[in-house]
């Protein structure tokens, strides 16, 4: 499943993939991955993405 969520932030935020992955010490393809659904990131990235784009496990993973 697309994490449309976790783009929305990071695009609310101006930041690239590029950049999103250096902040969480990640590659860009990561970032990538996870966003197209094909990455299931670890509890760990998570939480640095959370911490970087100022939002909650809930806001940016939870699915409904």
């Amino acid at each position: 499943m697309k994490n449309l969520r976790l783009k929305a932030a990071r695009a609310g935020k101006d930041l690239s993939q590029a950049e999103l992955a250096k902040a969480v010490g990640v590659s860009r393809q990561t970032i990538s991955a996870i966003e197209k659904g094909d990455y299931n990131p670890t509890i760990r990235l998570c939480i640095s993405i959370c911490k970087v784009l100022d939002r909650t496990l809930d806001e940016l993973f939870w699915e409904d």
